[in-house]
């Protein structure tokens, strides 16, 4: 509200170049608002109010900032300016941006930076793409097992002013290896002449630095971490990763699945900094799919053709029998998904997640039963298609339900992603399966 109240002010500001009046006007808004605030100006007004920012402020807006307008900010700020602001980055956050931005730029970007933070942004971007090693930050503070409580406190007080918490404390041995932790709480009530070896917890949860981001969020949310370790294969400590890097990746896996579930290819970028070319391209793969797999339905209405003729009837329930399949299958397999993402299956006892699911079908589908078979029997005074119509819609949820829990089931087993099966997808699959399934009850009722 303030930003759109103070947005006429600032526009006139700029245009009148009265720099102390437009530095005032946002001096108090936190760093988000002004990354709003910047994409909604021109190209030029955007630089010269970038440029008025102080370097440690500027490059908390900057993170918060859309990738094409990080790009043109980069191709039109001295390299001096950007050199400043890449040294304020996290190496965290550092990272994140130079895996979004184009390939040229990025070295650019890389060039820029002093010897020893050049090597961390090359070791930091040399994990596999989606690994917890992009993710991580070097920034943290290790201790070792025999210093006292006082040396470790003098520690922390020279090297923590950088460090991205001080929530928790490493402690490693000689080879940098991870040994314990402290909580600083702990460190700070404890007397001064104690051993860190005698403060420490030494069961602690660390994750490898080659895992997949996605199971770093899984681990931090089970064990109600604020930060979690990373070691290599030899345990070397290399770096933490804290709660407010997990927050971004449950939002970018969350993302990523609702497209999927809604049938479209994930946007690499946000909606409004994606060009219609591209919203194209992710979404006629999948449709172009999906209409060549509704030509199937087609064909098995074609197939019933005699019958259909013979009993008009029939045709009447094929919209409420196909969506009633659609709706099943997709409840089903939400379900089942999301128990997966939040690691409640166990997958040894496969079989009581179908037999469980398969019991919850029957039950759906006699409910159903009756509710059809009256409505059907009301409509058409038919007691042969309200019979097909009931025991049709019967089956169909049953089959249903089965289809929406295994294949996320098979495909977390071959290590796919079960989002892939989109609410779109299901429907289809059900719409001319439940079609056969329908019409060969018919069949066999009819003759």
């Amino acid at each position: 509200m303030l930003k759109e109240l103070l947005k006429p002010e600032i526009e006139e500001a700029i245009r009148n170049k009265d720099w102390r009046v437009l530095k005032e006007l946002i001096s108090f808004w936190s760093s988000p608002d002004i990354a709003d605030l910047l994409e909604s100006l021109n190209d030029e007004e955007r630089l010269i109010l970038f440029r008025l920012l102080p370097t440690e402020l500027a490059a908390e807006v900057f993170v918060e900032l859309e990738r094409d307008v990080q790009t043109h900010l980069v191709k039109n700020l001295s390299s001096e300016k950007m050199k400043e602001i890449l040294l304020e980055v996290s190496p965290d956050d550092r990272t994140e941006i130079f895996e979004e931005l184009p390939g040229e730029v990025v070295s650019q970007l890389i060039n820029l930076l002093p010897p020893e933070e050049r090597k961390e942004a090359l070791e930091l971007l040399g994990y596999p793409k989606d690994s917890v090693g992009r993710l991580m930050t070097p920034d943290y503070v290790k201790i070792k097992e025999h210093w006292t409580v006082k040396y470790g406190l003098e520690h922390i007080r020279k090297f923590g002013k950088d460090a991205e918490t001080l929530n928790i404390l490493y402690v490693v041995d000689d080879e940098g290896r991870l040994i314990g932790e402290v909580p600083l709480r702990r460190l700070v009530v404890a007397e001064p002449l104690q051993r860190i070896s005698e403060i420490m917890e030494k069961d602690f949860i660390a994750i490898n630095a080659y895992e997949d981001q996605e199971k770093a969020a899984k681990m931090m949310r089970r064990y109600d971490l604020i930060a979690l370790p990373v070691v290599d294969k030899r345990n070397i400590l290399l770096g933490i990763v804290t709660v407010d890097d997990i927050l971004d990746v449950y939002e970018e896996e969350t993302t990523e699945d609702l497209h999927k579930r809604a049938g479209v290819i994930p946007l690499k970028f946000s909606y409004t900094a994606t060009s219609i070319i591209s919203l194209f391209k992710k979404r006629i793969v999948w449709l172009s799919l999906l209409a060549v797999a509704g030509f199937l339905s087609s064909s098995i209405i074609a197939s019933f053709e005699s019958l259909l003729s013979k009993v008009i009837a029939l045709s009447f329930f094929i919209p409420v029998l196909v969506d009633t399949g659609g709706n099943t299958s997709s409840q089903s397999a939400t379900l089942i998904i999301r128990a997966i993402a939040l690691g409640e299956l166990d997958f040894k006892k496969w079989w009581e997640i179908v037999r469980k699911e398969i019991l919850v079908g029957i039950l759906l589908g006699s409910g159903l039963f009756f509710l059809l078979f009256g409505y059907s029997f009301l409509l058409q005074k038919d007691t042969r298609i309200s019979l097909i119509v009931g025991l049709a819609v019967l089956a169909i949820c049953v089959w249903a339900n089965l289809i929406g829990t295994i294949l996320p089931i098979i495909l977390t087993k071959l290590k796919l992603d079960p989002a892939v099966i989109s609410s779109p997808v299901l429907t289809t699959i059900l719409d001319f399966t439940g079609l056969a399934i329908y019409f060969a009850i018919a069949y066999f009722i009819l003759k």
